[in-house]
C-alpha cells in the first residue's frame, strides 16, 4: 500500500472507531498530509480499515518516513516517537474529552464515562493493543486461591542508538518526570515517550486537583493512574487513605491502592504523589479471613486477618471517617513497631523501614 492508501485507511479508522468525527475528516487528511511533506490528496477509491490493521498501517507510515528521510533514526525509540505524533493527528482536544466524559458519568454512569475513556485510549494507540497482547498471563492454582501470574513483555526497551542519544542530550526539566501534567500532548524525545495520544481527566478531591489517566501497558483491565497536580514526592499518611476513598466514592466499580512510600519495599515513581487502580479483582480480595479482630475504639470497624503469604488485615466499615482512622492507626503502629527477635526494625541509620501499601474499594 502507498502512502496515500495508507492515509485513507488511517482516517477511515478515525471515524469508525470515533476518534475523528465526520467533520474533522478534510481537516485530519491535510494534517496527514503535511506531516509526510505531501501536497495533495490524490483520487482513489475508498478505503475502509479494521481496527486489527492499525499496526500494519502505522508500519508502513513509518518505513515511508524513513524511506523519505522524515524518520531520522529507523529504531523503537524514534518509531514510536513518529508513530505517536501520527495518531496524535486524531485526537480530540483534552477539553472535549473532559467534557465528553463529565456529560457520560452524569448523564448516564460511572461506568459509561469511563468504557468512553479507555476506549478512546485505546483506540488512539496510546495503549497498545497489539504489544500488550503479547504479555504472557496465566493462573496458578494455590493453598492462598488461584493467583494471577504476568510476565511483561510489551514495553520496548531502549535501543543502543537512543540511550546513546539521551545520554548527549541536554538534561530539561520539563517535564519533570513521565507523571507530570505537562505530559499531555508532549512531542517526547530520545530520553522521553512521545505523549500527544495522551488525555487527562481532573478530580477534586478534598479541595486538591488530582488527575486520571490510563497506563500504557496496561497490566490488568482498565489499569488506571491517579496522579498528583503537583509534582511532589509519594507519602503514605492520612490524606492518601482520604484519596483513595473518595476516588472509590467517585468511581465505585474501581479500586485504587498506593504503592510503598519507601524505595525498600517497592518499586514505583515516587518523585510524584500517585495511586494505581482499575477495574479488575485481584485474588487477594477473593482471599478469606483467618481470624477476626475487636479493636478498641474502632467498634465501627470490621477487621481480619487475610489468608495470604504477606501481611494483609482487611478492614471495612460503613463509616469512610471512621475507616481512615482505623487506617492511620495501624500505619502509626507499625511505622514505629521494632521486634529484633526476628529482625524486624523499624529503622537503621536513620532510614526507615516499615510502611503500608493500602488498596480501597467498595
Amino acid at each position: 500500500m502507498d502512502i496515500q492508501v495508507l492515509i485513507r485507511k488511517l482516517v477511515s479508522y478515525g471515524v469508525q472507531t470515533g476518534l475523528v468525527p465526520e467533520e474533522d475528516v478534510i481537516y485530519t487528511t491535510n494534517r496527514l498530509l503535511e506531516l509526510f511533506e505531501l501536497d495533495e490528496l490524490e483520487e482513489r477509491d475508498n478505503v475502509t480499515m479494521r481496527e486489527d490493521e492499525l499496526e500494519e498501517v502505522l508500519k508502513g507510515m513509518l518505513d515511508y518516513a524513513y524511506e523519505k528521510g522524515i524518520l531520522k533514526e529507523n529504531s523503537v525509540v524514534y518509531r514510536d516517537l513518529f508513530d505517536t505524533k501520527i495518531m496524535g493527528m486524531l485526537m480530540p482536544r483534552p477539553s472535549e474529552v473532559i467534557r465528553h466524559f463529565h456529560e457520560l458519568y452524569e448523564q448516564v454512569s460511572p461506568e459509561a464515562a469511563t468504557d468512553y475513556y479507555y476506549k478512546l485510549s485505546r483506540d488512539s494507540d496510546y495503549i497498545r493493543r497489539y504489544r500488550i497482547c503479547k504479555d504472557m498471563k496465566w493462573v496458578a492454582p494455590t493453598k492462598y486461591g488461584d493467583l494471577d501470574i504476568t510476565i511483561n513483555l510489551s514495553k520496548p526497551e531502549k535501543d543502543p542508538k537512543a540511550i546513546a542519544a539521551a545520554k548527549l542530550a541536554k538534561q530539561a526539566g520539563y517535564p519533570k518526570c513521565l507523571l507530570c501534567r505537562e505530559n499531555e500532548g508532549y512531542a517526547g524525545h530520545a530520553n522521553h515517550p512521545a505523549r500527544q495520544t495522551h488525555r487527562l481527566i481532573p478530580m477534586d478531591f478534598e479541595g486538591h486537583q488530582w488527575f486520571m489517566q490510563y497506563s500504557p501497558y496496561t497490566y490488568y483491565n482498565e489499569h488506571c493512574i491517579l496522579l498528583n497536580s503537583l509534582h511532589v514526592p509519594m507519602k503514605v499518611c492520612r490524606a492518601t487513605f482520604e484519596n483513595l476513598l473518595n476516588f472509590v466514592d467517585y468511581l465505585p466499580h474501581y479500586f485504587l491502592g498506593s504503592n510503598a512510600d519507601l524505595p525498600i519495599v517497592g518499586g514505583s515513581i515516587l518523585s510524584h504523589d500517585h495511586y494505581q487502580g482499575g477495574h479488575y479483582t485481584f485474588a487477594m480480595e477473593k482471599a478469606p479471613i483467618e481470624e477476626t479482630f475487636n479493636i478498641e475504639g474502632f467498634d465501627n470497624v470490621t477487621v481480619g486477618r487475610v489468608k495470604w503469604p504477606m501481611s494483609v488485615i482487611r478492614a471495612a466499615s460503613s463509616n469512610k471517617q471512621d475507616l481512615i482512622n482505623f487506617a492511620v492507626h495501624v500505619l502509626d503502629a507499625w511505622r514505629g513497631y521494632s521486634d529484633a527477635s526476628v529482625d524486624i526494625l523499624a529503622e537503621s541509620d536513620g532510614q526507615p523501614h516499615n510502611t503500608i501499601t493500602p488498596i480501597a474499594r467498595v
